[in-house]
């Protein structure tokens, strides 16, 4: 059991002890994709939804979630936000693009406000268009970079590099 961080001694769950740590300043950065039919976005772009400004609510929903995670993820720690910001871009004509950036001067970081921030704008999304388009897909939702903390930085290509290298490895033993 002392390999799991979030069991006790008797194997049950428990919130893992923080005190310890350091602050430092701790940002992340996450993304998440929205994919639908072309006219659903045009809706969006123009401001055609019935149900109102799609991207206005999403953003303060996503902002809202980032607030509340970790009354949402049962083992992470209330910390104190200092911004959280949420931004959208089109790659072609059915793809929208969701991205949140999170900051805090904590001794925990901040990559599941940022990954629930965006994760709860594009559901905000599918919510507010589903009349126009079930078919919608909400997908890759990850973490792009993180900084700060004991783990130190992390930054998703170079990670993806690494792991397309394991994968070509992987296939060259077969």
């Amino acid at each position: 059991m002392a390999d799991f961080t979030h069991l006790n001694e008797q194997g049950r769950a428990r919130m893992v002890d923080v005190s310890e740590k350091e602050v430092t300043r701790r940002i992340a950065f996450a993304r998440s994709r929205i994919r639908m039919k072309p006219e659903t976005l045009r809706k969006i772009r123009e401001g055609g939804v019935r149900k109102g400004n799609v991207l206005a609510v999403a953003q303060v929903a996503g902002i809202m979630a980032a607030k509340k995670t970790w009354d949402l993820i049962p083992m992470c720690h209330p910390i104190p936000l200092k911004g959280a910001d949420i931004r959208f871009r089109e790659e072609g004509d059915t793809l929208l693009v969701v991205e949140a950036e999170t900051k805090t001067d904590h001794v925990t970081g901040v990559e599941m406000e940022a990954l629930t921030a965006v994760s709860i704008a594009a559901l905000t999304i599918y919510d507010m268009c589903k009349s126009l388009d079930k078919s919608m897909v909400v997908e890759e939702t990850c973490l792009i970079s993180k900084t700060g903390g004991k783990s130190g930085d992390y930054r998703r290509a170079a990670a993806e590099e690494e792991g397309r290298d394991v994968a070509r490895r992987n296939r060259d033993c077969q």
